[in-house]
Order: C-alpha cells, then sequence, then structure tokens
C-alpha cells in the first residue's frame, strides 16, 4: 500500500466527532460555515455536505482521487468544527 492509500471504512475517533458536530448544524449554519472555508475546500464541502452527494461523484466532478476528498472534508470539517468552538477555554488572546 503506497503512503497515501488508506481504507476508507476506518473512522478515526476524531474525524467522527467532528462529523457529528458539522451534522448538527442547520442547513444555513453548514452553508455558512462553508462559505468561509478556503476556495479549495468549498467544491468538496458543498458536493458532499450539502448536495449528499457521494464520495466517487464529487472527487471525479473535482478530478481528484478519493483519498484527497476524503482529506479535503477532514479539514473543511475540522475548520468549520473550530469555528464553531471558539477559542480554548482560558485563553485571554
Amino acid at each position: 500500500m503506497r503512503d497515501d492509500d488508506f481504507d476508507l471504512d476506518v473512522v478515526d475517533p476524531e474525524d467522527a466527532r467532528l462529523e457529528r458536530v458539522v451534522a448538527s448544524l442547520t442547513p444555513a449554519e453548514l452553508e455558512a460555515g462553508i462559505a468561509r472555508l478556503p476556495h479549495d475546500l468549498q467544491a468538496a464541502a458543498t458536493g458532499v455536505l450539502v448536495q449528499r452527494r457521494t464520495y466517487s461523484d464529487v472527487s471525479q466532478e473535482l478530478g481528484i482521487r478519493q483519498p484527497e476528498l476524503v482529506r479535503a472534508l477532514r479539514r473543511a470539517r475540522g475548520i468549520i468544527a473550530r469555528r464553531l468552538a471558539g477559542p480554548p477555554e482560558g485563553d485571554t488572546a
């Protein structure tokens, strides 16, 4: 197996937590969160999270491999979830 290959059926606990946070958002909150993402993550997040299209369909449309799409979605979910959480407790900066 190459370094960039991984099993799409294996779920990392942190990924599962981020997915739950993002799944709990209203459609308006999700779309607002996606609009604030870096441009390169917006199409992937919109295709999978908003339009509910398959990973295969979205990766083909974007011209990327599915592992790249999985990484983009992980980044997108992480950014959206961290923005919702705000700064860590005790952080006065």
